[in-house]
């Protein structure tokens, strides 16, 4: 029995020593900081990645999806009807929040029918923000941090099965903005990201070119959810999300795309290669010429990391873990800013042990580089 009971203690040491090992190799930042942004019990809270970030100082506005937590269900993601929209608002740079109810929802939680834009957008006001329907052809805009949302107005398929938006912009001028988009496949199943343009305020948009090859349409295989910046060359990088099958496998990661000609053309980088089970990145730049990249890891154990890089993405540091106390895959879908103190603030939907409900969630790190 001592014997039996010995081994059993040595190999839960060697799994502990195990996880302490991964989580150690990837260092960790000076301070983090964990705060709640919104979470209720029986519900299921998530995706801010597919409902937009925005912040103006330290004031900071994040959308994301409410539903209820279906306990039924075993896989997946455990969220039933009835499911709305939802913002959170900070004034003091992430460290509290108010909920918020969308001002586009009427009494019934439904959006209107989308209609034609009727005057040019502003992209240089100093309070707009610009959000895209994550299902359907559509967006709105706000001139008032979030407040109050116009629309919803009509934004073009050319001429594709439909639009799989995220909210993922670059303003290039008064009236000029690129936007990065996803398409469904030629057989109508996602995806396929691209970049599209408009020079008159977003009354009308030109496609710019499509972000690296057609996944398969014959069998398994996605490029969604593209995280943009510009890049001190004037290009763009960009970061996409991957599933797809290697020998029988199922298997889900991140790759990093150039674009030299604003959107034109595009080049698949060799890094950062990211092997993150299936969700995806973030990526910023920070008020120091850095890029600042943070993405959901599914793959135990589950959390969030970041990587930076000092030269426009050419090389990067170390993986940097901001967390790893997650209690299942079910997490991440990452957006984060920085804040005028020079802290990056990641907004994710996020599930520890203490409970089973998803929320919202932020991290408050400082991008320091580990030592190589």
């Amino acid at each position: 029995m001592t014997r039996r009971v010995t081994g059993m203690l040595m190999a839960a040491v060697v799994v502990a020593t195990i996880v302490v090992c991964v989580v150690a190799s990837a260092q960790q930042p000076p301070t983090i900081k964990n705060v709640v942004v919104f979470k209720e019990t029986d519900k299921f809270a998530g995706w801010p990645a597919n409902n937009g970030l925005w912040a103006w100082d330290n004031e900071i506005v994040v959308g994301f999806v409410v539903g209820a937590f279906d306990d039924d269900k075993r896989g997946g993601h455990p969220i039933k009807a009835p499911q709305t929209q939802r913002q959170a608002r900070s004034i003091d740079g992430g460290e509290t929040w108010a909920t918020e109810k969308p001002s586009f929802l009427d009494e019934n939680e439904k959006e209107p029918e989308p209609t034609e834009l009727p005057t040019a957008m502003d992209f240089e006001h100093p309070d707009f923000a610009l959000k895209f329907q994550s299902q359907g052809e559509a967006f709105y805009y706000s001139t008032d941090r979030c407040k109050t949302w116009n629309g919803p107005y009509v934004f073009p398929n050319f001429g594709r099965p439909g639009v799989l938006a995220r909210t993922d912009y670059i303003v290039n001028g008064k009236l000029d903005l690129f936007v990065f988009l996803t398409s469904p496949k030629d057989n109508g199943r996602e995806g396929w990201p691209y970049c599209a343009r408009t020079k008159d305020g977003g009354k009308s948009w030109e496609l710019v070119g499509w972000i690296g090859e057609q996944p398969p349409v014959d069998g398994y295989g996605y490029a969604i959810m593209p995280s943009t910046v510009r890049l001190e060359s004037g290009g763009f990088l960009t970061m996409i999300r991957h599933g797809g099958q290697s020998d029988g496998q199922k298997r889900w990661w991140l790759d990093a795309y150039l674009s030299p000609d604003e959107g034109k053309s595009w080049y698949l980088l060799d890094k950062p290669y990211i092997d993150n089970a299936g969700n995806p990145a973030s990526m910023i730049k920070l008020a120091d010429g850095r890029i600042a990249l943070t993405y959901g890891w599914r793959h135990a154990p589950y959390g969030l990391r970041a990587m930076l890089s000092d030269d426009d993405g050419q090389t990067w540091s170390n993986e940097i873990v901001l967390r790893h106390d997650g209690a299942r895959w079910d997490l991440g879908y990452p957006r984060s800013v920085q804040r005028p103190d020079g802290k990056v603030v990641t907004v994710v939907y996020f599930n520890d042990a203490s409970c089973k409900e998803r929320y919202i969630a932020a991290t408050i790190w400082d991008p320091v580089a580990p030592i190589e």
